[in-house]
């Protein structure tokens, strides 16, 4: 059955987890990653003080490379420390500092609101501390302690980002559990809604449309121009045209009327050389009439 496989997985894992619980208990380790590839099973280890983790000289890696290996039946296992670099952003590092606290003695009230002062002033932007069991001291009834602030989400796909640790404190007066839920600066969730990041977009996009209408407002009144001027231009041209038949019409009835008057010059030119020629015809008719009449005389004497 396949379904055998997964649980045995799964038992192992808790039980190298709690065997690495035990030996890096100073070292703060919180929580164990496995990568298994062709040649190598990589196991890497987030740990608050990785000094402590490696040891002098490695030897501490060492020591639980071979366990991993001879143990828990771990093929070629290659142990790699992830230093936590913010413990206070580490749910888990923080219910098992609680625990350590409260097991050590001190009151788990200042205990919890400390390490929520310390969470916050990390930058969380939610945290909620569950404490349950012995509070109220010997002989007193178990009950459940919660304490919240900032905004945390606890059902749905939502609650998987939000970042979740687990730890029981061993008290005077019996065990208290301690369950830890931390929302980091850099989760965003997909409801919560920035109102002041979309008032800014709208405002930008409003100038922006604002831009383009005024750019095409610019360009609709240059083609209107451009128009204009093309209009007047052709009118320009066809008045210009208009000017020039009219000034040779002008010419051609000028030319008429000079031909009509070199005509008329000419005919009065031809009438009165006409005249003339009768004129001198009729002086020669009367001078030969003359020299008639006298040569008549001339006889009859």
């Amino acid at each position: 059955m396949i379904e055998r496989t997964f649980i045995k997985q799964g038992t192992k894992k808790i039980e190298i987890e709690d065997y690495l619980k035990k030996e890096l208990d100073k070292a703060g380790f919180t929580k164990l990653e496995t990568m298994k590839t062709p040649l190598v099973t990589r196991v890497v280890l987030n740990v608050t003080k990785p000094g402590l983790a490696i040891g002098k000289g490695g030897t501490n890696i060492k020591k639980l490379t071979k366990t991993l290996e001879e143990k828990f039946g771990v093929e070629n296992p290659q142990i790699e420390i992830k230093e936590i670099t913010v413990p206070e952003l580490d749910a888990q590092a923080m219910a098992n500092k609680i625990s350590m606290l409260i097991g050590r003695g001190f009151s788990w009230r200042s205990v919890v609101y400390r390490t929520m002062k310390d969470i916050t002033s990390a930058g969380a932007q939610g945290v909620e501390i569950v404490l349950a069991g012995a509070l109220g001291g010997k002989g007193v009834r178990k009950r459940k302690q919660r304490i919240a602030e900032g905004y945390m989400k606890k059902i749905g796909e939502q609650a998987k980002l939000v970042d979740y640790g687990a730890a029981p404190a061993r008290a005077k007066f019996g065990v208290i559990g301690v369950k830890v839920r931390i929302v980091k600066p850099g989760t965003v969730f997909p409801d919560k809604i920035n109102i002041k990041e979309k008032i800014e977009s709208r405002k930008e996009k409003k100038a922006e449309e604002e831009k383009e209408n005024e750019e095409k407002k610019e360009i609709k009144e240059n083609e209107k121009k451009e128009a204009k001027k093309e209009h007047s231009k052709k009118e320009d041209k066809k008045e210009k045209e208009e000017d020039k038949r009219k000034k040779e019409a002008k010419e051609e009835t000028k030319k008429e009327t000079i031909t009509e008057k070199e005509k008329e010059a000419k005919e009065n030119k031809e009438k009165t050389a006409e005249k003339k020629e009768l004129k001198e015809e009729k002086e020669h008719a009367k001078k030969d009439s003359k020299k008639e009449k006298e040569e008549n005389k001339k006889e009859s004497e």
